[in-house]
């Protein structure tokens, strides 16, 4: 495993379960992220099983499961998924990563990933972007989030715990060129300003996007 990423993994695997304490009802205080998500579970009925992509304790696959949507969680950190499984019965989750799945083509109907694209190098995302292509069905569709912004954030302690990871913000065009060039078009584009106090003091960006039905051939 790149030394990166065995960094990330071994810091949420320290921070899993002050976490979920601090993340696993959030949605409960989020009004915005329960409508956007009641959208994608729209979105996504009949096309097939939809992944929640670095779903952490798997708030986001309870909620998506709640609402009728056949999901799947899949984390880099086995503690995390770990939890997952234990806060969640009734719903499958897996340990992998992003940049590499072990899944083959055209296998879901749709993917969310809540800030799972804020651990990838900016040099990266396109390639991370590519891999969920990968593994969408055509027609399938791609919910992303992230936090705006230029900077980025390195933590070598938190919560009390010594970790070593980057939480890297991103703008909303260079974003949305990024899913793009992944070969997704985009549908729609929302952003909002932080919940008081409920979350950490960044406004968020939403991408809806799709992967598009080949063409037919004309030989």
């Amino acid at each position: 495993m790149d030394p990166d990423l065995h960094d990330l993994k071994d810091s949420y695997d320290q921070v899993a379960e002050e976490y979920i304490a601090r993340i696993f009802h959030e949605l409960e205080h989020k009004p915005l992220d329960r409508e956007i998500l009641d959208r994608f579970a729209a979105n996504v009925q009949g096309l097939g099983p939809v992944c929640d992509m670095g779903c952490g304790p798997g708030h986001v696959s309870r909620y998506l499961h709640d609402q009728g949507v056949n999901v799947l969680g899949i984390d880099l950190s086995p503690r995390m998924v770990e939890l997952a499984w234990q806060l969640n019965p009734g719903i499958e989750f897996r340990q992998g990563n992003m940049l590499a799945l072990d899944v083959e083509d055209e296998t879901w109907g749709g993917i969310v990933a809540f800030y799972a694209l804020i651990h990838i190098p900016r040099d990266q995302v396109v390639r991370a972007l590519q891999e969920l292509r990968r593994v969408l069905r055509p027609n399938g569709n791609l919910l992303v989030s992230f936090h705006l912004g230029p900077e980025d954030i390195h933590l070598d302690e938190w919560w009390g715990k010594k970790v070593s990871v980057d939480f890297i913000f991103f703008q909303r065009e260079e974003m949305a060129g990024f899913v793009q060039s992944a070969g997704f078009e985009i549908t729609d584009v929302i952003e909002r300003p932080p919940y008081d106090g409920v979350e950490y003091p960044s406004r968020r960006v939403y991408i809806f996007a799709h992967k598009p039905r080949e063409e037919a051939s004309h030989d």
